[in-house]
């Protein structure tokens, strides 16, 4: 069958099933082989691998997908595209569809059925509006993951691998560097995309650590106090704990805290690395055990 990657494939298969793109689903189909490619040769996919793919729309990188893996599980919300994909991926015989909210499935049961609970790779091309609860629930959840490669807006991949003291910096860059490496592997215009969205994309690799980089007492209290910190990013650090409906420390324990690991109480969040955030946690840690 002719890959979907051809735009004229594309729009022929959107025509003979008269299908409507949904906005609240945040459907834009990737048309074009180069990136598609590239996103293969970033999640390193090899025919040893079980490929979680979330958001398959109808089928164009699944294809791909089931080229290169062992077996593709594709998560679709949009009961709309099944009978397009049973179409388009009939020539495949280790893929399956679920018909599913990707934030509802339980992702280590399909680890355990599909790949023994060894570490899954995840692809996927995101609705861009629900791309932070996406990725951040599949971390946050422990799942046994090698790395997620994703289609996400450039701006949401620069702010995943950028360092404190610039603009983009913020809780979902310290998040994300938490759980993985971030590498963005491609810029993608919106020309390679049926319909066109409004904003360039990026493909970023996020390679989970095997090991956090940092260790931390309560990681819980970490990331309370790392969104407590860029809630009001024009609010010093010290503010912006103290108005958290998050925390409840002092004004006093939490000055103290910031001096005893060597910062200056009027620093604003966006001043601290990760290793900062957790020796802060720590301190703060200890007022919670007295």
């Amino acid at each position: 069958m002719e890959k979907l990657s051809n735009p004229k494939k594309t729009i022929e298969v959107i025509q003979k099933y008269q299908f409507g793109f949904q906005k609240k689903f945040g459907q834009n189909f990737l048309i074009d082989d180069h990136v598609l490619t590239k996103i293969m040769d970033g999640a390193n996919v090899t025919k040893d691998d079980f490929v979680l793919e979330i958001g398959p729309g109808i089928g164009t990188m699944t294809q791909y997908l089931a080229e290169r893996a062992r077996q593709v599980l594709a998560v679709e919300i949009d009961k709309n595209l099944l009978p397009i994909l049973a179409e388009t991926l009939a020539p495949y015989d280790n893929v399956e569809i679920l018909n599913d909210d990707i934030l509802k499935v339980d992702i280590n049961a399909i680890a355990q059925k599909y790949n023994q609970g060894k570490p899954i790779k995840v692809v996927a091309n995101l609705p861009y509006y629900i791309t932070t609860p996406i990725i951040m629930g599949l971390f946050e959840s422990h799942v046994p993951i090698d790395n997620i490669t994703v289609m996400v807006q450039k701006e949401v991949a620069d702010r995943m691998q950028v360092g404190p003291g610039t603009k983009d910096y913020g809780a979902l860059s310290l998040a994300v560097q938490y759980y993985a490496k971030p590498c963005i592997i491609a810029n993608v215009p919106p020309n390679c995309f049926i319909p066109r969205p409004n904003v360039g994309s990026a493909v970023i690799r996020l390679t989970r650590h095997l090991d956090p980089p940092v260790v931390v007492k309560d990681e819980a209290l970490l990331f309370k106090i790392i969104r407590a910190s860029f809630n009001q990013r024009r609010k010093t650090l010290q503010n912006g704990l103290n108005n958290s409906a998050e925390l409840s420390f002092t004004k006093e324990q939490i000055v103290d805290a910031i001096e005893s690991i060597g910062l200056k109480a009027n620093i604003r969040g966006e001043a601290l690395t990760l290793e900062e955030f957790a020796k802060l946690s720590d301190v703060l840690y200890q007022w919670i055990q007295k």
